[in-house]
């Protein structure tokens, strides 16, 4: 059910539909947001282009973060 739907968001994107997505599909999130906004304990901890936060995270928390999922994320 979970690739149903990230298709369907796929193809939105590719249609030029503005959405806000909360997601834990890091893969998702980089190839097609051209935001992200990195959260924790309620706090924006770091925002920026996806190439920026997957590329060069600049907190020990997105940094830690990250290492769970290996999916294209190198440091």
């Amino acid at each position: 059910l979970v690739a149903e739907v990230l298709d369907v968001m796929r193809q939105l994107v590719q249609d030029g539909m503005t959405m806000v997505i909360v997601t834990h599909e890091m893969a998702f999130a980089r190839a097609f947001a051209n935001k992200v906004v990195f959260m924790a304990d309620g706090q924006i901890v770091e925002h920026g282009a996806p190439a920026q936060l997957f590329g060069d995270p600049q907190t020990p928390r997105l940094h830690t973060f990250l290492k769970r999922f290996k999916e294209g994320y190198q440091l």
